[in-house]
This record gives C-alpha cells, structure tokens and sequence, in this order.
C-alpha cells in the first residue's frame, strides 16, 4: 500500500542511528547487569565472557544487537517484581522497536517452558543509557 511504503521510505532514512544507539545502549546495560550483585548470569554476545563472542565480533561489527537476557538472583517472584519496579522499561513481548521493553519470559511462555522462571528479556531502545542503567538499579534494589 502507498502510505506503508511511505512509512518504511521515511524510516529507513535513521535506522542506520537508531540501530547504532540501541545497540551501544545494550552494551551498555549488559556490562552494568553483569557486574551488579542481584544478576546471577548475562546472556549478550558482547560480553567477553559470553561463549558466541568471538564468532560475533567477527559477524557482528557493527554492534552486538539491542535484545538480552539476564538471570536475576531469587525464583520467579523477585524477577517479576524486578520488572515491576521499572519506570522507564515498559512490560511487553516486542523486539525492534525504539523504547526499552522488558519481559519476564518464562510467564509468556507458560507452564511447560524450559526457560529459567528468573530470567528477564530486555530489548534495549534509543533512550539514554544511563537512565536505563538508572532504571534497573533502583529496580534491583
């Protein structure tokens, strides 16, 4: 239709800025997540640490993606209430768009997942990254 192809013509003209902010902001949050004591374990590929790391820096110039994962300390509770206390992270199952969204997988999936019940998803958006990083810490405290 006209006007989607209007809308994808207007926005591709920043995805390249968007794109690079999100994924600096990842980076960003991973690092903070994986040095606080209420994380037990980071899933990003831009962390050293992370066993695909070398593969994506070699894939993945451009920046390690905006979506991640982490393990918070505690059962299902604590990582729900961890979302709960968020301000600026809004609670919803969505990847690609330009505000941060966190979720707690494990409730999405249902009973029978195999995901860990403390494990938050968190796609990263263009806001700052260091009310992001402010965000999640008074949220884990």
């Amino acid at each position: 239709a006209p006007f989607d192809c209007w809308l994808l013509r207007r926005s591709m003209a920043t995805l390249a800025l968007r794109v690079g902010t999100q994924c600096a902001n990842a980076q960003r949050v991973a690092e903070f997540l994986h040095g606080h004591r209420r994380i037990e374990r980071v899933f990003y590929p831009g962390l050293a640490g992370h066993p695909g790391h070398a593969l994506a820096r070699a894939q993945m110039p451009g920046g390690f993606g905006a979506v991640l994962s982490t393990c918070v300390r505690g059962d299902a509770g604590e990582a729900m209430a961890v979302c709960a206390r968020t301000r600026l992270f809004t609670r919803a199952t969505s990847l690609g768009g330009v505000e941060s969204l966190i979720e707690h997988r494990a409730s999405i999936e249902g009973a029978n997942t195999t995901v860990p019940h403390n494990l938050l998803r968190l796609s990263i958006g263009i806001e700052d990254a260091q009310d992001l990083i402010e965000d999640l810490r008074q949220a884990l405290q």
